[in-house]
């Protein structure tokens, strides 16, 4: 048993697995993140930037939130998520200036760097060309997003950390404006992004996901 006067020690280092600054969102990614399956929040729009951070212990994003809002009151919260292991915060603004402040000072009141974040590992993607009307159905009936139709080529995108997908769904819309985000699965185990169009459309996605993602700094799994 502890003695009344004895100073137990009950906080621990806040880990930041994802520390993800994405500028200027895109019409389909805004709109995806408005939605109530996934901001339970504010909404942003399209333009604004957000940041994204995934720490560990899950229950360390209250204080993470708390930093962020205290340095900028006028900063918007659309992401507030304790998951089993994780906890998910994003923060939106028109002002750019006012999420790196409120990044800064996230990073600061938990004793890390941006650097210290993982550095995201792709698992799997692959493209399916002239989508057939059996499997459109179920991917509709599965979506969180838009709807895919028979025929469209779909790409498919699976990485780690899961958070990597909301960047990783913002780049590749704008590098095609023409597709279509059909679903963006960014809490969880693995991150996955399902994206339809024209078979050019989702290979400049692909690429270009792949480029962003090989960019990010960070440190090994």
């Amino acid at each position: 048993m502890v003695a009344p006067d004895s100073k137990v020690e009950t906080a621990q280092r806040t880990d930041i697995r994802v520390y993800l600054l994405v500028e200027d969102l895109q019409q389909q990614f805004a709109g995806y993140l408005g939605t109530p399956t996934r901001a339970r929040g504010y909404p942003p729009y399209q333009g604004e930037h957000a940041l994204i951070v995934e720490v560990s212990p899950a229950l360390a994003i209250e204080r993470v939130i708390d930093l962020a809002l205290r340095e900028v009151p006028e900063i918007q919260p659309g992401i507030l998520y304790v998951e089993r292991q994780f906890g998910v915060l994003e923060i939106h603004s028109a002002s750019l200036a006012d999420v790196q402040r409120a990044g800064e000072a996230i990073l600061a009141g938990t004793g890390n760097k941006a650097a210290d974040q993982l550095r995201p590992r792709v698992l799997y993607h692959d493209i399916i060309t002239d989508i057939t009307d059996q499997h459109a159905v179920i991917l509709n009936r599965n979506r969180q997003a838009s709807m895919i139709l028979p025929g469209q080529s779909l790409l498919v995108y699976e990485m780690t950390p899961a958070l990597f997908a909301a960047v990783a769904a913002n780049e590749a819309e704008r590098a095609a404006p023409g597709l279509t985000l059909v679903d963006v699965q960014m809490i969880g185990a693995a991150g996955r992004l399902y994206i339809s169009g024209s078979t050019a459309d989702v290979t400049v996605a692909r690429d270009r996901i792949t480029e962003v993602l090989a960019n990010i700094e960070g440190r090994d799994h």
